[in-house]
């Protein structure tokens, strides 16, 4: 994906002067942030989007198929698949529509509660992640646009963030919510692969 065009000055920062400018000093710095954080992930967004368009899936697919992939069983009722993504249940059933069109899941009857319904990640549907994560992994999430050290402080800062907002409720939200991954893929902290 080429890149846009810079632009030859800072728009967020221009709007910040205006806000300092009209008397809205006081909150210039909080509208800035939050403006930053919008375009950051209409950023993040497009270079996903775009390692993702050889897939033909959205990211709110991808992330169905990963977190059903990720599943003992790749399989998962609709309401904890819904908490888990953090979605509206509504959200979820359209995605799953969208899925199971595509023949990546399908919805399957609960073993153990007639009234729930779980999705399942076909054959068709893992080979699909599988694909995706990895067109991520390279195109974007290896060099996700900061220095290392710089992605994890963003990284615990919105971890705080997101902690004081209500999204999880897990106290401690510093490294140890997010352990050191400096290590190649499969490898423990011990150096020994995982099984």
């Amino acid at each position: 994906m080429s890149r846009p065009r810079p632009l030859p000055h800072d728009p967020i920062a221009e709007a910040h002067r205006q806000w300092v400018q009209h008397g809205w000093g006081s909150v210039a710095d909080g509208m800035a942030l939050v403006t930053s954080l919008v375009r950051a992930q209409q950023i993040v967004m497009a270079r996903v989007d775009d390692a993702l368009k050889p897939s033909g899936l959205t990211f709110s697919r991808y992330e169905l198929l990963q977190l059903l992939s990720f599943s003992r069983t790749g399989a998962l009722p609709m309401a904890k698949a819904s908490a888990r993504l953090q979605v509206h249940p509504t959200s979820v059933t359209n995605t799953v529509d969208r899925l199971e069109a595509a023949e990546l899941v399908r919805r399957v009857p609960h073993p153990s509660d007639r009234r729930a319904t779980l999705i399942e990640i076909t054959d068709a549907g893992r080979e699909s992640v599988a694909a995706a994560t990895k067109a991520l992994n390279v195109e974007v999430f290896a060099e996700p646009g900061l220095p290392p050290e710089q992605g994890r402080q963003l990284l615990e800062l919105l971890a705080q963030f997101r902690h004081d907002a209500g999204d999880f409720a897990a106290d401690g939200v510093e490294s140890p919510a997010f352990p050191s991954t400096s290590r190649p893929v499969g490898e423990t902290a011990a150096g020994t692969g995982s099984g």
